[in-house]
């Protein structure tokens, strides 16, 4: 029987389940760096990639190349063993993305845990008639989020229905990007927010952590990523006594053999005092 089905857990993808831009790393290996770079002053992230996948096309690249691209992207190895843990233990695990679903899709179907998540919230990503991958909004029109949500996506909305939804459930929220504070502010006392530690998310956090009512534990790696994200599983199945007990192997149980992949080189709780700034990313 499932240890854990009363948690949610919500990832970022990218700098949180790979360890890159997934964006960044497809317009590197196909050649694109210098136009993505000169138009990234002029339009917005979302629409240039957009455009980024139609000039690759004209210049002959195809969707092949894109998913051979996506599969050498770096990826802690104790990222996965940590996802399917957590699906084993019986946590519904979703995520929560600026990235694009034919990116995460392929990644995920590449490193074997796609079926591990339940939804995917993303910009649609898919290949039209002209065999040209396109990459749309989450949202068809701006929305009104006065936090530092990107214009097409405010992954606190999608946080918030989540929540609305799921009312029973206690919620993990794993991330590292700016656009990742605005869902830790809407997490309730009894959830937890895993900020990547001296990324864009956890700066914002420090800026002034009683806003967020959440409990704080900050992460710097995939190993830390994995400690923390199961010790948080075990504390909330602990506070249910009618759940049965996790056991520690249990909880590092999931050595999976893995496809070969690039790899990139503690349960800590955030005093909610006032923290030393660090630098943006």
């Amino acid at each position: 029987m499932a240890a854990c089905p009363k948690i949610v857990v919500v990832f970022d993808f990218d700098k949180t389940i790979i360890d890159c831009d997934s964006d960044n790393w497809v317009v590197d290996e196909l050649g694109a760096t210098d136009l993505f770079n000169s138009l990234l002053p002029i339009m917005p992230w979302n629409a240039l990639m957009d455009r980024m996948m139609s000039e690759l096309h004209a210049q002959g690249k195809t969707v092949e190349d894109v998913r051979k691209a996506l599969t050498s992207v770096p990826i802690h190895p104790r990222v996965v063993p940590a996802i399917k843990t957590a699906h084993a233990l019986g946590c519904d695990l979703k995520v929560v993305s600026d990235a694009n679903l034919f990116f995460i899709e392929t990644v995920m179907e590449h490193l074997g845990i796609r079926e591990c998540f339940s939804e995917i919230y993303t910009n649609p990503g898919f290949v039209d008639r002209q065999g040209c991958l396109r990459i749309q909004p989450f949202n068809s029109s701006p929305h009104a989020c006065a936090n530092p949500c990107p214009p097409n996506m405010c992954k606190g909305g999608v946080t918030e229905k989540l929540l609305s939804t799921l009312p029973e459930k206690m919620f993990i929220y794993l991330g590292d990007g700016v656009g990742d504070y605005c869902p830790s502010l809407k997490l309730r006392e009894e959830d937890h927010v895993l900020p990547r530690k001296d990324f864009p998310v956890w700066d914002l956090i420090c800026k002034a952590p009683t806003l967020v009512k959440a409990k704080i534990h900050a992460w710097i790696d995939g190993q830390e990523l994995e400690q923390t994200l199961l010790q948080t599983i075990s504390e909330i199945c602990a506070s249910f006594p009618d759940d049965q007990d996790i056991s520690s192997s249990q909880m590092m149980s999931a050595d999976w053999k893995l496809p070969s992949v690039s790899t990139s080189a503690a349960h800590e709780p955030l005093r909610r005092t006032a923290l030393p700034m660090h630098h943006l990313t």
